[in-house]
């Protein structure tokens, strides 16, 4: 984004849920920290040594105390409330998933392997600058560097997607910020999250848990389709993974270059 004030362009109803929460919270953080600058700027003018020689021993006063008390347990009912509320959300998929992926994080790359009737397993590793032309990945708007990999994760759009996590090595962490994702990687263990994305695209996130010496150079790209073009490529990719990706690749960069030029 812009400055990078915000979170990214949200990509599930779930990421626009943690959006709204995260700007809810601001109504708070903001009024209570401007209320504590002004009493400590009043603190400060009021009760100097010059002005104030002699100095208070009020000790006990019920209303401020009452006041003090009672503010704080309700401000935190409303923050609480709405947290727990898309906490249980982020844990409970509101349907059976229709697709289920394995992601096992690597030092430091990631294991993708596709649950369905023929298994589809391959690496998505960073993409080195050397090979971006043989990707035909040259377009860094498009495929940023730190961001790019050689395979992207694709999925259908408007699909529910399960995700089950896990690391060979150390921990790691699955993040995908537009999604509103981030799930721990843990070996010898299997976590589960899930996403419904909304619009195609492609999405980049970055492993989020310190993981070692490349650990800025571990990213994700999961590539939303249509529903036909995800079908064509998953069978397509069982038998050529590379030639897979740059037939979706071309078809995806058309389909945005005509649409560009309708705007």
């Amino acid at each position: 984004m812009e400055w990078e004030t915000t979170f990214q362009a949200p990509a599930t109803d779930m990421m626009r849920q943690i959006e709204w929460f995260g700007n809810y919270t601001m109504w708070f953080i903001v009024p209570i920290t401007i209320l504590v600058l002004l009493l400590l700027a009043y603190c400060i003018v009021r009760f100097r040594a010059s002005a104030n020689p002699v100095p208070s021993k009020t000790s006990h006063n019920t209303l401020i105390e009452v006041i003090w008390t009672v503010g704080p347990v309700v401000i935190l009912l409303c923050l609480a409330i709405p947290s727990f509320q898309l906490l249980t959300a982020q844990y409970t998929p509101p349907e059976e998933a229709k697709l289920t992926v394995k992601a096992t994080g690597n030092q430091w790359n990631w294991d993708y392997e596709y649950q369905t009737d023929n298994t589809l397993a391959f690496n998505s590793a960073i993409l080195q600058d050397g090979d971006r032309a043989k990707a035909g990945k040259e377009d860094r708007k498009v495929y940023p560097r730190l961001l790019a990999v050689d395979n992207e994760l694709v999925v259908p759009v408007n699909t529910m997607t399960r995700v089950l996590v896990t690391a060979t090595d150390v921990i790691h962490s699955f993040a995908m910020p537009s999604f509103g994702i981030k799930i721990d990687a843990i070996p010898g263990r299997t976590n589960e999250t899930w996403f419904k994305a909304e619009k195609e695209g492609l999405y980049y996130g970055q492993c989020s848990q310190l993981c070692g010496k490349d650990h800025a150079f571990m990213p994700i790209a999961i590539r939303v389709v249509s529903d036909a073009q995800f079908k064509t490529w998953l069978a397509a990719a069982k038998t050529d993974l590379p030639g897979a990706n740059k037939t979706l690749m071309a078809e995806v960069d058309g389909q945005n270059k005509v649409a560009a030029a309708g705007n």
